[in-house]
């Protein structure tokens, strides 16, 4: 029979390990798993080519996969990612594997599939590392501080001319994606700013961190990457509840004079054309955004259950678009990026694609608000995990409103910040399995609500 629990009064946070389980500091997995993130997030191998000939990406990645074989009893068992978020991530690496046979180009799709499904295992294996929010917090540091360093090494080496005012080709991302990585990041600076906790220089070098990015995102141009970066102000303002409004408010102010005295009077010029969206190419050009987006819809209502193919949007263009007719008069047709994520997957994975996916966002957003609830219930109330929970969610809707205007459905960056979901879900399902004895009976923290059993 369900019903609903009151948690019993308990120590201060504390993750307690299993036993047999060191969760004090960092080990060899997390180290590796750093390593992931740095090389596939904060992409160090392209910055330092003369990491190129190690091949640190695929050593690191290897060697997290080998340990944590080795290493799966206790807090790392996968068992203990059970969610509805876990759930859909399996189908919707399932749904991508049946879109390979009948995909407009099989062999792309394959080679896309595979990729897909090693993001997948990486996201599995970050998420189980963690076996403390003191983990989380390591990762989410790491996250962060790649994310500073690329955009820093980026404005020291990719210098705007006289006729340029924003930044072009970069070494992986383009400007639109600098800009939501950017802003993915900026709630994890201030998260590390605000803590109280924290030593003096690790506040200041993340208050730097912070400068940064805004030089970054104003650098970027990005109309998309803007309006994320408002959606996460607005989610800060109002919604983040675990942190005086002072210290938010604060905070923000510096970032957004940062932001303000880094624009030139091109980026607000660009920023202006918002209001204005009917006078922009996206709407008038046929290879706007519009258009891109209304020919995407057209693949969904063509291919509804499998789409036309993993990574197969731009083969869609040139081949059975509309436009596809121009090659049989010598013109040129553009092989266009759907330019919006949600427009990609159901294109490319039909419409049960799209809702495993809309389904992992809307389960990951639930699983933070469940876990800081409960975090905030406890007495004393673990402050950082509710924090953290809260700060994550802020991440994932700066990504979410800055991947509507770009093709980012199977980025490491998104699986990396889903991974963060699956760890803290798990921190606070062990945190209650803790306090179970002192309950009188055997209950746990279950998606959703609270069971006893």
């Amino acid at each position: 029979m369900d019903e609903r629990l009151t948690p019993v009064p308990s120590a201060p946070w504390t993750a307690t390990p299993a036993p047999g389980v060191r969760s004090g500091g960092w080990d060899l997995l997390l180290v590796c798993v750093a390593v992931h993130i740095a090389n596939y997030v904060g992409r160090v191998p392209q910055l330092f080519p003369v990491l190129l000939p190690f091949k640190p990406a695929l050593v690191a990645m290897v060697l997290a996969i080998g340990l944590y074989l080795l290493d799966r009893s206790g807090q790392r068992r996968v068992s203990r990612l059970r969610s509805r978020t876990t759930a859909c991530l399996l189908g919707l690496l399932l749904w991508s594997a049946l879109s390979v046979p009948g995909a407009l180009y099989p062999g792309l799709a394959f080679r896309s599939w595979t990729a897909f499904a090693l993001t997948i295992v990486m996201c599995f294996v970050v998420a189980s590392s963690a076996r403390s929010v003191r983990d989380v917090e390591r990762l989410v540091l790491v996250y962060v501080a790649v994310i500073t360093m690329y955009v820093a090494l980026v404005l020291a080496r990719f210098q705007l001319g006289p006729e340029s005012w924003r930044l072009g080709e970069l070494y992986y991302y383009d400007a639109n994606d600098l800009a939501t990585l950017i802003v993915s990041a900026m709630p994890f600076g201030l998260y590390i700013v605000l803590g109280q906790r924290r030593r003096p220089w690790v506040r200041v070098l993340a208050a730097l961190g912070l400068a940064v990015l805004a030089v970054g995102l104003t650098r970027s141009g990005s109309r998309g990457g803007f309006l994320a970066f408002l959606a996460v102000v607005a989610f800060i303002l109002l919604g983040f509840t675990t942190i005086p409004a002072r210290s938010r408010l604060v905070g923000l102010v510096v970032v957004l004079a940062v932001v303000f005295a880094a624009a030139s009077d091109q980026y607000w010029t660009q920023m202006q054309t918002l209001l204005n969206p009917h006078q922009d190419y996206n709407a008038s050009s046929e290879e706007g955004r519009l258009k891109v987006w209304e020919r995407g819809l057209g693949y969904m209502a063509g291919h509804p259950v499998f789409g036309v193919g993993a990574s197969n949007f731009q083969v869609a263009e040139g081949t059975i678009s509309p436009l596809a007719r121009r090659q049989e008069r010598g013109l040129a047709v553009y092989w266009t990026a759907p330019h919006n994520t949600l427009v990609q997957v159901g294109a490319e994975l039909g419409l049960p694609g799209l809702l495993l996916f809309l389904g992992m966002f809307g389960t990951a957003f639930a699983s933070l608000r469940r876990v800081g609830r409960y975090a905030r219930s406890l007495s004393p109330p673990a402050r950082d995990l509710s924090r953290l929970a809260q700060t994550v969610m802020a991440a994932l809707i700066g990504f979410f409103v800055g991947a509507f205007f770009l093709s980012l459905a199977y980025t490491d960056m998104l699986y990396t910040l889903v991974a963060f979901v699956l760890a803290l879900g798990k921190v606070a399902r062990e945190r209650d399995a803790d306090a179970m004895p002192a309950r009188g009976r055997a209950g746990h923290w279950a998606p959703g609500r609270w069971r006893t059993v």
